[in-house]
């Protein structure tokens, strides 16, 4: 179970009884900046890795950075990587950990709200491939991981809205009492602590009982589908990025449509959820011309069964049901819908 205390508390113990013959740090431009810091003096004698801040230096190439720093360093498979950062730098952290000299220890110190409720809980690694998000990755869960919302402190605003996508989510599909409470608080007035370890437990108690995404956890994809071929779609776009929780607030109000349409949740569920969603997050700006290349996008969702796109809908206040077979035209509708 993620551990969610200040870092003075947890990170000297937890190298202590991992005793690394070789400890790295990898930090982006950003983290390296604003959060490293606040965790060196815990630190022993180690290695800093510090690569480009971003989703689009989640590559191939960055992983060779990675590898080529441990290399040069001699680290042998006793060494241990922390990861200080985001959703980037844990999914391509551990990824690199978990697959140089076939496996080296790791741990997640997640610095985003994003990667403290999402992407630092489950063993999912990966990086981004021809332009499709965490196409290549394995599922190797971590030697442990380290939430300190201290961090959150150092986030502009933008960044913390992104993250709270993913709380919400959790809410929609496993706590219909906690959406209700939700959905009446502002995001200024949230206690973190409570939020990340409400969000950490839900997913927590999924995983482990579907740790490779066989069933159950695929209800985690809630709003992912679509979210992810729009964020995919603005990755390739000159300007205009989406963060990733702007992208997957999107992705759920067009699933809760196609859940509405399907008779899997009723007409006040599903405005409850638009009405909260565009409230915090506004409406991402798609065109006409933007419909069909995101729709060629959810093709290699990684959910698919034999070229059929495959959902994770809400059926019920905090209830979801995966494996849902959805048709272009009920996810075109359901574009056209969330576009007014």
């Amino acid at each position: 179970m993620p551990q969610i205390a200040p870092l003075a508390t947890t990170l000297p113990a937890f190298i202590d009884a991992q005793a690394p013959s070789a400890l790295a740090v990898l930090v982006d431009n950003h983290t390296a900046r604003h959060c490293y810091p606040l965790v060196k003096s815990l630190l022993p004698k180690h290695t800093l890795i510090k690569i480009p801040a971003g989703e689009t230096n989640k590559n191939l190439g960055t992983c060779e950075t990675i590898w080529g720093a441990l290399t040069n360093a001699n680290f042998d498979r006793h060494a241990l990587v922390l990861n200080l950062g985001g959703g980037v730098i844990g999914d391509m952290g551990g990824f690199c950990a978990a697959t140089y000299k076939r496996g080296i220890a790791f741990a997640q110190l997640p610095t985003t709200l994003l990667s403290q409720v999402d992407a630092s809980v489950g063993g999912k690694l990966g990086i981004d491939f021809q332009g499709f998000k965490n196409h290549i990755g394995v599922f190797t869960q971590p030697n442990d991981v380290l939430i300190d919302t201290a961090f959150l402190g150092t986030l502009p605003p933008r960044e913390l809205r992104s993250g709270f996508a993913e709380v919400i989510k959790h809410c929609l599909i496993a706590d219909a009492a906690e959406w209700e409470r939700l959905r009446r608080y502002d995001l200024e007035d949230l206690d973190w602590n409570t939020a990340v370890a409400h969000s950490v437990a839900i997913k927590q108690r999924v995983v482990e009982q579907d740790p490779t995404e066989k069933g159950l956890r695929k209800i985690l994809n809630f709003g992912h589908t679509l979210g992810h071929a729009v964020e995919t779609h603005f990755l390739e776009r000159p300007k205009g990025r989406l963060l990733h929780g702007e992208a997957i607030a999107a992705g759920m109000i067009m699933e809760a449509f196609i859940a509405h349409q399907k008779g899997m949740i009723d007409a006040a569920l599903l405005a409850e959820i638009e009405e909260y969603l565009f409230a915090v997050y506004g409406n991402v700006p798609l065109t006409e011309a933007d419909l069909e290349p995101v729709l060629a996008h959810t093709l290699q969702d990684k959910k698919n069964r034999a070229g059929q796109v495959r959902m994770a809908l809400i059926d019920g206040p905090g209830q979801c049901a995966y494996d849902v077979p959805v048709t272009k035209s009920e996810m075109r509708q359901a574009l056209d819908y969330y576009r007014g």
